[in-house]
């Protein structure tokens, strides 16, 4: 099988990982190699947005992204949210509006949402809904995401 060595930033630290077989994901790289749980294994086909990052600041299905692609690049995981203990705005929301159940889909809602907000910090509920469509959810059905993103939003907008 082929390897190869792969160079990436995740969540502001550069790791270096030697033969990685070419194959590999890079859902595979974070969650077996880097240790981050937090990107989930769903469908494995990139239709339930379990397994959401933001590679080089946008979205991206990480089951469907090898390893090697994201070589030279920045990731930022659902780890990678929060600063010194202190949680990111949007997972603040997610808290506070009761957003999360079983939380299987959160962070890959959490990356959908920032990745949006990073481009459009006054989006409206229908760009909400857009940003988080590849994501699917079992529990909530979406009124509680939606609203903590909202709510993020203005938290967002407050001057501090």
């Amino acid at each position: 099988m082929k390897e190869r060595n792969v160079t990436v930033r995740i969540n502001g630290e550069v790791h270096v990982f030697n033969h990685v077989a070419v194959p590999k994901t890079l859902a595979q790289l974070l969650r077996d190699e880097a240790g981050l749980t937090g990107t989930k294994e769903g469908c494995w086909e990139g239709d339930c947005g379990s397994c959401t990052v933001l590679l080089d600041g946008e979205p991206v299905n990480s089951c469907l992204v090898l390893a090697a692609e994201a070589d030279g690049k920045e990731v930022l995981t659902v780890e990678g949210l929060s600063r010194e203990w202190e949680l990111h705005p949007l997972q603040q929301s997610f808290v506070e509006e009761g957003a999360v159940q079983c939380g299987y889909c959160i962070p890959g809602m959490l990356l959908s949402a920032k990745a949006l907000l990073d481009e459009n910090p006054a989006p409206t509920e229908a760009e909400i809904r857009s940003a988080i469509a590849g994501n699917l959810c079992r529990c909530t059905g979406y009124v509680r995401i939606v609203q903590a993103i909202q709510s993020a939003v203005a938290a967002m907008a407050r001057p501090r």
